[in-house]
C-alpha cells in the first residue's frame, strides 16, 4: 500500500504513474499540476510530486527493482 491524497492504494491496482504534471489550461481544473496516477477500473488518483515519488519507490521495491545494469534485470 502507498498512501497517495489521504487515500491508502494498494500497489497491485496501479497500471501507470504519469511522468509529467497535468495541464489541461481550463480554468476551474482542480488536478494542475498534479500527477495522475491510473487504477484498474478507470479509476485515478491525482499526486503531488513527492507522493508521485514515494508511489514509484513503492512499486520498485515491490517488484524486485531493474538494478542498475542490464545484466542485474531478471527476465
Amino acid at each position: 500500500m502507498c498512501k497517495v491524497d489521504d487515500k491508502f492504494v494498494p500497489l497491485y491496482r496501479v497500471l501507470w504513474v504519469s511522468a509529467v504534471p497535468h495541464f489541461c489550461g481550463h480554468d476551474d481544473c482542480l488536478y494542475e499540476g498534479r500527477y495522475e496516477i491510473r487504477l484498474e477500473q478507470d479509476e485515478s488518483v491525482w499526486a503531488n510530486r513527492e507522493e508521485r515519488d514515494e508511489m514509484l519507490t513503492a512499486l520498485e521495491t515491490w517488484q524486485g527493482g531493474l538494478g542498475n545494469s542490464p545484466e542485474d534485470w531478471q527476465e
